[in-house]
This record gives structure tokens, sequence and C-alpha cells, in this order.
């Protein structure tokens, strides 16, 4: 990470690690055990699962872990967890500290194999680059993994309080501005479906988990063509966000400007409206299709 005029540029793929708020939603999710999809059942390799499971087990909270607690979040027995543990050491993937085992820094190759495959990621740092400058906040790209929005390019400010969102974290979507202008543009039964069946954890007191209204404010960034999220996902953080379209209109992405102000003043930040948008464009422009 390298600081350049008053930001910083976060690079690479990061183990995923947000905010603490998140921190218990994220776990449970990465430490779940991955089911097959019933219409590919005959095709599912169970012990890949089981291998990605153990490397989904080095959640949010970082550091080590033991035998016993990779079992645990991963709900193997510790022999096969060993067993797979011991592969992936083999690999180069996991190394051994006493009786803890860490992740290895070969895991980042994974991570760009897929961000070299977006042109978003290609052209995105620049064109942050100028926004942040402009705008003199952190602004960030991300794309929709439903449930969640991962952060596929991030300019932050410089800060005297950091923050621990990277490139490679993953946040709920129905929480962040970035999510619900990405939501917006799905096909109607598939946010229905969404909007129905997603879990809508408290993640703060102004976390909205009521289902009628979550749709509500889904559709209004929809028609409006923006989302401002203002204390749900982290008190104090607010967060305008605007679509990235393809050069059809179909929405690929989101770009947002975050802001720490004290709350009811997040409408503050739809003066960055308009150096959003435009940014958003350029990033368009700057796609292949």
């Amino acid at each position: 990470m390298t600081t350049v005029r008053g930001r910083k540029r976060i690079g690479g793929v990061a183990s995923p690690r947000a905010h603490s708020n998140s921190a218990a939603v994220e776990h449970h999710r990465a430490s779940a055990p991955q089911e097959a999809n019933p219409s590919t059942q005959r095709y599912f390799v169970q012990s890949l699962a089981r291998g990605l499971d153990v490397v989904r087990a080095f959640g949010p909270d970082g550091g080590a872990l033991t035998l016993g607690e990779i079992a645990h979040r991963t709900g193997m027995s510790r022999a096969a967890a060993r067993r797979y543990i011991l592969t992936l050491r083999d690999l180069d993937y996991i190394q051994m500290r006493g009786t803890h085992f860490e992740l290895k820094a070969r895991l980042l190759e994974l991570g760009y194999s897929y961000l070299s495959t977006l042109p978003l990621w290609k052209v995105a740092e620049p064109v942050l680059t100028e926004l942040v400058d402009h705008v003199h906040e952190t602004c960030s790209v991300s794309v929709l993994d439903i449930p969640d929005i991962v952060y596929v390019s991030r300019v932050a400010v410089k800060r005297i309080i950091s923050s621990s969102v990277s490139v490679g974290t993953r946040l709920p979507a129905f929480a962040t501005a970035m999510g619900r202008v990405m939501l917006a543009d799905l096909p109607p039964a598939q946010l229905q479906k969404y909007v129905q069946t997603a879990e809508l954890p408290s993640i703060t007191q102004y976390t909205l988990t009521n289902r009628k209204k979550l749709m509500a404010a889904i559709q209004v960034a929809g028609e409006q063509g923006y989302a401002i999220v203002d204390n749900e996902f982290a008190i104090g953080l607010h967060s305008i966000a605007v679509p990235i379209r393809d050069r059809s209109g179909v929405t690929i992405a989101a770009l947002n400007l975050s802001a720490s102000a004290p709350r009811g003043e997040a409408d503050a930040l739809s003066r960055h409206l308009n150096s959003l948008q435009a940014a958003a464009r350029n990033l368009t422009a700057g796609l292949p299709y």
C-alpha cells in the first residue's frame, strides 16, 4: 500500500475484512458448508467444495487458526480437516506456525485471475483517482455477487482512522448504497426472490430490515438512478452510489463515495452526485463493450 498526495491506493485481493459490525454476518456465510445445486448434483465434486470451505474458514476476524477451529468452522471432523489442510499446505496455499495454520500470499493469484478478466478493473483506478482528487472522499467500485457486493477497486483518502474495507471485501448488498443500485437492475422476479429470502440482520439500529421498506428503497434507487445509505452498515458512515453500465445499458457494477458525518447529514453527499455520474460514464466509455 502506498500513499500518493493524501490518498491511499489499495490494490491486490485482501482477505475479506469489513467493519466489525458485519464480522459475525460475514463469518457465518464464509464458514457455512456448501451444498450442491440439485440441478448439477451429478457433476458436483464434494472434495473441491470442502477444500474451498477450509480456505473460507479464515474469515473476517483474521489471524491463524488451529486444526480444531478449522474443523468447527467447516463442520468437518478433525481428521478430514487435517487432510484438506495438509493438501493446501503442499500446494503452498497454507502454512503452519506451531499448532496454528494461516493462509499464504499465493492465494492472491486466484483473486488476480478473476480481477484480470474484468475490463472494468483495468480502467477503474485512474478514474477513481481523478474522482477522489476532486471530491476528497473515498471512492470505490464493486460488483454484485448475491447476497453480497464485492469490492474490485478502491481509492481511499488518508484518514487518522482508516477503514478495513479493501479490494476483495464482501458486504451485504441490502445494507449498502452500491448493493441497492445494482439490485434495482435485477429482473423483477429475481429481485422479488432476493428480498423475500435474503438474511437481513440488524447491523446497526438504523439498518433497514423490513422487507417491504427494503423493496421500496431499492425501487426508489432504480427510479432516481442513485442510492444514499445513512448509518445502516456502520454508525457515522454515509454512502452515495450510482450504477456503472456497459455500453448496452446493463448495470454491471456500482460506484460509490463514502464519508463519515453525523447522522442526518447523508443528504449532503448528493452534492457529489454529478461528479459520481460523470465518473460512471467515463468508466463505461473505457469498456471494450
